[in-house]
């Protein structure tokens, strides 16, 4: 494992967590964007619950990579889903957060071997 992945893997990881966090712990910043796009109030706990999965996977990728890249590729295709949602809200300025949340998954995902 390379330095580069190491360092993509924790940081992919950590943004995940805390998008997971502040989901759980309703951040204004989060849930009312969330509920401008019409995403159900009950879904926020599983919401919340896939990204954290995926970040303790990333970490747990370290140890054993086909655990890292079944997360990278869920948290790829979960942020892939914010994508497509925000942009059926038609809220064009809040595309790039799920943007800025999936490249260092990406990043993993590309550096894994």
């Amino acid at each position: 494992m390379s330095t580069a992945h190491l360092i993509v893997s924790i940081a992919g990881a950590a943004m995940a967590g805390f998008s997971a966090f502040s989901v759980f712990t309703h951040a204004k910043w989060v849930v009312e964007p969330l509920a401008e796009y019409g995403v159900p109030r009950s879904w926020w706990p599983w919401l919340g619950t896939a990204k954290a999965a995926g970040a303790a996977g990333l970490i747990a990728g370290l140890v054993v990579p086909a655990i890292g890249v079944a997360a990278g590729i869920g948290l790829v295709l979960y942020f892939t889903g914010a994508l497509i949602t925000v942009a059926r809200a038609k809220s064009c300025a809040h595309l790039a957060f799920p943007l800025v949340y999936v490249a260092p998954v990406v990043a993993s995902l590309a550096l894994a071997s």
